[in-house]
């Protein structure tokens, strides 16, 4: 039996989505992380679900192996999710900071009183 890259992506997104699913729903992950999950296991679904789709694009882009184009997806996916909780760990860590030092403010003027 010969299985191709394109069934095998079919059945990693749904492994993936129920995968999310599962976590958002044990409280593992929150809902706002997970909707970028779940929109990229859709989108992979929908361009692994047939060979028209990805040679087409593959063709717009000039990429001889149509299913290389899924993981160029999945590389560029990744990028753009990591910055996006680069930013988010950022922003976190400012807050952290700025509660540190308010702490530390409201324990000294306890000292004085």
């Amino acid at each position: 039996m010969f299985i191709n890259v394109y069934t095998i992506s079919v059945l990693f997104s749904i492994v993936f989505l129920v995968a999310v699913i599962e976590l958002v729903r044990s409280n593992k992950l929150q809902e706002k992380y997970s909707i970028l999950w779940i929109l990229m296991s859709i989108i992979l679904m929908v361009l692994s679900s047939g060979p028209a789709i990805i040679n087409k694009l593959a063709g717009w882009l000039d990429i001889k192996n149509p299913p290389s184009l899924l993981f160029l997806f999945g590389l560029v996916y990744m990028l753009v999710y990591n910055l996006h909780l680069t930013v988010v760990v950022s922003k976190q860590s400012e807050k952290i900071t700025r509660l540190a030092q308010e702490i530390a403010i409201l324990k000294e003027k306890e000292k004085m009183q």
